[in-house]
């Protein structure tokens, strides 16, 4: 992952002091006439479902689910032909130019990559179209793929991901979806299990490829995509023995001189095969229909504001992950533009940029993003450093803009949005938006809960609403969507139009639909995107997924919610995740790590719960600036942060910390860890202890680091 974006620039905040107290008063004087509070609006109304007993809800939009953005838009391969000829001058995919590379050699002998890239080449719809339906021939009548068979793709987030993966609509065939952080048994398992037969990847996987090519069973062709300063070695190439490998351009090419007539799906057709990101085990196959695509797109295009032609979308989380996907399925839908970059390229002081030359978000300038709450949480670690870095009146003004910002987001809709706002986000956050482009309108968050601190932040600071997003890959990324005009924190929104949310009770954890003030109970999520099961699992398949009386299909998700009065959902618990201790008590782990996540020393931390025990433990990665800057000030002498973390004093530092996050968190003592462990080694997709959303794999922490749980309970 990437260090902390921040601003490369200063501030200047100290020279908005010439301006003087006269200039603070007037605009604050003037929220005060004119304070007002939003009044109360309902987003969410009762409704009355099949299935098992529960308290469920609908969007206030309208009684009826929408299925579709338009008439006969009911598959992607029809939706994207459509939105091809409505749009077809206008740009849509874009990749920046590569200039160059280099490798840089830290003090330490590490050696990094680091790009210099250019600015954005761009293809129009109606260019896209073309090379996708050249893609699409020269696949099946190029290439020789056997359309009773699937089609994987196993590659970074990119335009070519984008057009392959549509060129297989073309021709009715299924895709399956590979993180390309993906392990080798994960892989393996993943083209197996689907009896993949033609495999789509970046040209630096051919050589994992070629290392365990004799234990793929099926696949018959590889098709790779070229990459600007990777050759392709002829030694990975005959390492795939009889397996045909071709480059994406020379299956553009024969599609081009060869064209075959398409063939198109049906809306309740298996279109993707996205194996989730196995945060408990191996991955599963959820199977997600062309009516699950559409219908997910069609509910997030109510609730987003203002969508347009002119709104430029930055493209970098996983395309693999169902949550890029559908953002990226909504954008192409309205007619907008999508730039492709990366984590690691993502700002100017991003890991693989190389000095003095821009990242992705300073040259595309987005209007739209994506976004996982840890990169949220880094945006806001990083600005708060820069802050600290600055100090004096610079720190003692942008801590003033900052809390009056607060303080009228919390308490009126007129101090939030009106003249106040226009004069703090001139004079104070204008510099920091530019860390992400500085024309972020609307922000998309999903992946995991965000916390209420970091949420503020980014409203704040970089001026958007933030539209706070809950789902699954087995409801399509489709569930809840918290709407732009609402300024609360902590929730997620009331359902998206395409579906319903239902709760029903799980009376052992003590979770009631009849819970007052709040009903309370199991998350369970039905309606248009809700997918049709797990592939080759028909057992894991019936433990979860229901269909009612009225052919409503349902998923369980195992999630605890609770519902607002104003028909807003929140996540409160998980089942999976809840450990009773020796005395009794109840833990919720997911619950205590996101209070404890709130201490500036955390960037990253698992809390274990052993039911033989009176309490609970935790292992933490420290975040490096904060544990180093700690250890100047007090004076503790060390050479790296490994050594940091076997320090007691640090230790000692870091638990206080996190006992203030419980404290403020409200926990009981019973929830607060009675000892920790400090990790040195970040936890990354790439190490397997965390998913490609930056989720923990708690199963696999566990195993990694089980002696030092052990000793923690010693």
């Amino acid at each position: 992952m990437e260090d902390p974006p921040m601003a490369t620039s200063e501030y200047g905040l100290s020279t908005i002091i010439a301006g003087g107290v006269a200039a603070l008063l007037v605009p604050i004087l003037l929220s005060v006439v004119l304070t007002g509070t939003k009044k109360g609006k309902k987003r969410g109304v009762p409704v009355k479902v099949g299935g098992e007993e529960g308290y469920a809800m609908r969007h206030a939009r309208g009684p009826d689910l929408v299925d579709v953005p338009w008439p006969g838009a009911t598959t992607m391969a029809a939706l994207f032909e459509q939105a091809c000829k409505k749009y077809s001058s206008n740009r849509l995919l874009g990749t920046r130019e590569f200039i160059d590379k280099e490798i840089v050699t830290s003090s330490d002998g590490r050696k990094f990559e680091k790009l210099h890239l250019g600015e954005y080449r761009w293809q129009s719809y109606g260019e896209v179209f073309e090379r996708v339906c050249n893609f699409a021939s020269g696949l099946v009548g190029g290439v020789g793929h056997n359309v009773d068979t699937r089609v994987a793709i196993f590659s970074d987030t990119r335009a070519e991901w984008f057009i392959a993966f549509q060129g297989c609509f073309r021709q009715n065939l299924t895709v399956v979806t590979i993180y390309a952080s993906l392990g080798e048994d994960a892989l393996i398992y993943s083209l197996n299990e689907t009896q993949v037969s033609t495999l789509i990847c970046d040209s630096k996987q051919l050589k994992k490829l070629s290392a365990i090519q004799s234990s793929l069973k099926t696949v018959k062709n590889i098709i790779y995509i070229e990459e600007d300063g990777v050759e392709v070695a002829s030694s990975d190439v005959n390492g795939l023995g009889d397996i045909t490998v071709s480059s994406i351009a020379e299956v553009e090419k024969l599609g081009k001189e060869k064209p075959v007539e398409p063939s198109f799906p049906s809306k309740n057709g298996v279109a993707v095969i996205m194996f989730t990101s196995g945060s408990t085990g191996l991955p599963k196959g959820v199977m997600i229909t062309h009516g699950n695509l559409i219908g997910t797109a069609a509910g997030v295009m109510k609730v987003i504001p203002k969508l347009n032609k002119n709104d430029v979308y930055i493209a970098y989380l996983p395309l693999a992950h169902v949550f890029e996907l559908e953002a990226e399925i909504v954008v192409f839908t309205w007619g907008s533009a999508i730039g492709y970059g990366s984590a690691m390229t993502l700002t100017d002081t991003s890991n693989k940029i190389k000095k003095g030359t821009k990242g992705d978000v300073s040259v595309l300038n987005p209007t739209l993003m994506t976004a996982v709450p840890a990169i949220l949480d880094r945006v806001r670690e990083g600005v708060l450093k820069k802050v600290e870095e600055k100090g004096g009146m610079a720190k003692t003004l942008f801590n003033f803009a900052y809390n009056r910002r607060l303080a009228a987001v919390n308490g009126s809709w007129f101090g939030a949005w009106g003249l106040e706002k226009m004069f703090w986000d001139t004079l104070v956050f204008k510099k920091i938006r530019a860390v992400l482009g500085g024309r972020i309108r609307f922000m998309l968050v999903g992946g995991a809960p965000l916390s209420p601190d970091s949420q503020r932040f980014i409203n704040i600071c970089m001026g958007s609403p933030i539209g706070q997003g809950y789902g699954l890959t087995e409801t399509c990324a489709g569930a809840t969507f918290s709407e732009w005009d609402d300024p609360t924190v902590g929730r997620v929104g009331p359902p998206l139009p395409c579906g319903y949310i239902k709760l029903v009770s799980w009376e052992e954890g003590g979770y009631r639909v009849s819970d007052k003030p709040m009903p309370r109970g199991e998350i369970v999520v039905g309606g248009n995107s809700v997918t049709a099961g797990y592939f080759n699992n028909q057992e894991k398949t019936d433990e979860v997924y229901k269909v009612d009386e009225k052919g409503t299909r349902w998923f369980y998700t195992g999630d605890i919610g609770r519902f607002h009065p104003d028909g807003c959902l929140e996540v409160i618990d998980r089942k999976k995740d809840i450990v009773k201790l020796q005395h009794g008590e109840y833990v919720s782990l997911g619950k205590v790590e996101a209070a404890l996540g709130s201490s500036n020393y955390v960037d990253n931390i698992m809390v274990h719960a052993d039911p033989m025990n009176s309490y609970c433990v935790a292992l933490v990665v420290p975040s490096h600036g904060a544990i180093e800057k700690w250890a100047e000030e007090a004076g503790v002498k060390s050479s790296d942060v490994s050594e940091l973390c076997e320090n007691g004093e640090a230790v000692k530092e870091v638990q206080q910390s996190l006992t203030k996050a419980a404290k403020a968190a409200k926990l009981e003592k019973f929830e607060i860890p009675a000892k920790i462990k400090l990790l040195p080694e970040p936890w990354t997709p790439e190490s397997g202890l965390v998913t490609a959303a930056l989720k923990i794999k708690r199963e696999q922490i566990k195993a990694k680091f089980k002696d030092e749980l052990h000793k923690l309970y010693a």
